[in-house]
This record gives C-alpha cells, sequence and structure tokens, in this order.
C-alpha cells in the first residue's frame, strides 16, 4: 500500500494512492498516528482494501500533507554515506551519528520551505526516510524488518549557521518550521523491491545536485533499528531519516550554494515518488 494524506494543512485526512489515483479511507481510519499503527491498523486497512471496500476518489489538486500524522520522535542519522563524509571533510563515522528534528518541522511534501528568520546558509538533503511499525526496545538485527512500517522520501533541510557555527547541538540547524517535508507517500515495505537499491536525486532551479542510491549507506536500515533502541524506545509512527548522499549545498566548492527565496527544490526517490518545495523568506 501506498498512504497518503490530503486536505489542508492541520485538517489532513488519511487515503491510499493506487496507481495515479488517490482515494479518502476516513471511514475506516481516523489518521495515520501512533494509535494507528499500534493497532495493526495497516493489516485492517490491507484486509478492507482486498475485501472490495469502496473509497471516494479525492481529486489530483487537493494538498498532500506528511503521510505520517505528527509523530513522537524524527530521529536523523548524520553522515551516513561515505561520499558525503568526503565533501564535508567529516571522518566515516565507527557509530551512527543521531539527532533529532523538532516535530514541528515536519509538514507536506510540496508546502513552501521557509527560510529562517536571520538564515543566510539553509541547504537541502534528499534522504529516505523510514517509518516505525510498532513499539521497539532493545531490538535484535535479525528482527529489525518487522519494525517498519514504510518507507518514505524526506528532505532534511538543514541551516549551517546554526548548526556548525553557533555551537551546541546540530538540532538548532535542524528543527526550524517546515524544514521536513515528507512524503508524498508512505510505502510498506512490499511495495519496495530492495530498499538498499534504490536511486535518489535533488535539483534545485533544475540543475541536479545530489545523484546518488540508498546501496551508499554506511548503516542500513536494519542495523539502525537495532542501535537506536538500544537507546530509547522507539513508538508506532516514529520517523527515522536515514541521512543524505553527497551534493549538498555545503560540499560545493570552492564556494557553498544556498537556498534563496524563489528557488526551486525538487527530490525524488525510485519508488517513493518526487516532492517540490518553492523557498520563500520568513515573515510574521
Amino acid at each position: 500500500m501506498k498512504l497518503i494524506r490530503f486536505g489542508a494543512a492541520g485538517s489532513e485526512k488519511p487515503g491510499i494512492l493506487v496507481g495515479e489515483k488517490r482515494y479518502d479511507v476516513s471511514s475506516i481510519v481516523t489518521d495515520y498516528n501512533e494509535s494507528f499503527f499500534e493497532n495493526n491498523g495497516l493489516e485492517k486497512l490491507k484486509a478492507a482494501i482486498e475485501s472490495g471496500t469502496s473509497f471516494p476518489e479525492v481529486s489530483n489538486d487537493v494538498r498532500l500533507g506528511s503521510p505520517v500524522a505528527r509523530p513522537s520522535k524524527i530521529i536523523c542519522i548524520g553522515l551516513n554515506y561515505v561520499d558525503h563524509c568526503h565533501e564535508t571533510g567529516a571522518p566515516i563515522p565507527t557509530e551512527p551519528i543521531i539527532f533529532f528534528k523538532s516535530t514541528t518541522s515536519l509538514c507536506g511534501p510540496n508546502d513552501n520551505v521557509i527560510i529562517p528568520k536571520g538564515s543566510e546558509k539553509t541547504d537541502w538533503e534528499v534522504e529516505l526516510a523510514f517509518v516505525v511499525g510498532k513499539k521497539a526496545s532493545y531490538v535484535e538485527e535479525a528482527e529489525a524488518l518487522d519494525y517498519v512500517a514504510g518507507y518514505a522520501l524526506l528532505n532534511d533541510y538543514s541551516e549551517r549557521a546554526f548548526q556548525i557555527e553557533m555551537g551546541g547541538q546540530w538540532a538548532k540547524g535542524k528543527g526550524c518550521d517546515t524544514f521536513a517535508p515528507l512524503g508524498p507517500v508512505l510505502a510498506t515495505q512490499d511495495e519496495i523491491t530492495d530498499v538498499n537499491n534504490l536511486p535518489m536525486w535533488l535539483t534545485v532551479n533544475g540543475k541536479k545536485f545530489q545523484n546518488s542510491n540508498t546501496s551508499n549507506l554506511v548503516f542500513k536500515i536494519p542495523f539502525l533499528v537495532h542501535y537506536l533502541s538500544q537507546f530509547m524506545t522507539l513508538l508506532p509512527g516514529d520517523i527515522i531519516s536515514t541521512g543524505t548522499p553527497p551534493g549538498v549545498g555545503l560540499g560545493i566548492k570552492p564556494d557553498p550554494i544556498y537556498v534563496k527565496a524563489g528557488d526551486v527544490i525538487e527530490l525524488g526517490i525510485e519508488g517513493l515518488g518526487s516532492s517540490k518545495q518553492v523557498a520563500v523568506a520568513y515573515s510574521k
């Protein structure tokens, strides 16, 4: 299945994408949230679809929201592509680097990205994210995929001055409003043949800056589930973003390139669709 949420920001309804058509499943699903995943919502929804339950079609003109309602956590993995380490001058990690994005950074895949007040170094990062399907604590790596509900596209926007130059933790440059557009879909595991071999890309104003493949991940998803669950309980609906490949603005030589108002950022991962954000300056 490919799950979507649609409607005005803050009033989204749950739906599914079948081929190119969208359908409203709010008659049987309240929302794609912790309760949904915790109470076997995926299995119940699949059974309803397979039984021939009829759902109303939704126009493609309707806004898409994040395919997951606000989770308890958005956890990100830093420097998880070898070539990205090289372009930033960082050593390849021997253990995953972990940071958090605020849940208020989550937004729809095609919503505007707001350049924060005072920002001059807003950057892009195409990433593969996965969503936790059930409560996970001290999970064995061999069983880790049993805890994954599905996969989604995420742009891990980052304000590099806030992140790197101001001291403290990376979270300051990661959690700004609109800095986590997710989707368009949450694809369940059976929709993806090989999650470790998905082409991924990102363009700014039509110029390709990132062009890689999930095969280049340093730490794969089963290990990440296992590793994270040693330090915290992962709850159903939590989002984990697995890191970005080379081609971020910070790494461009000799002069980094950062997002400006009016820029158009487009990105995609095979099987998970594409998204498009237009950058706008912060205003009250």
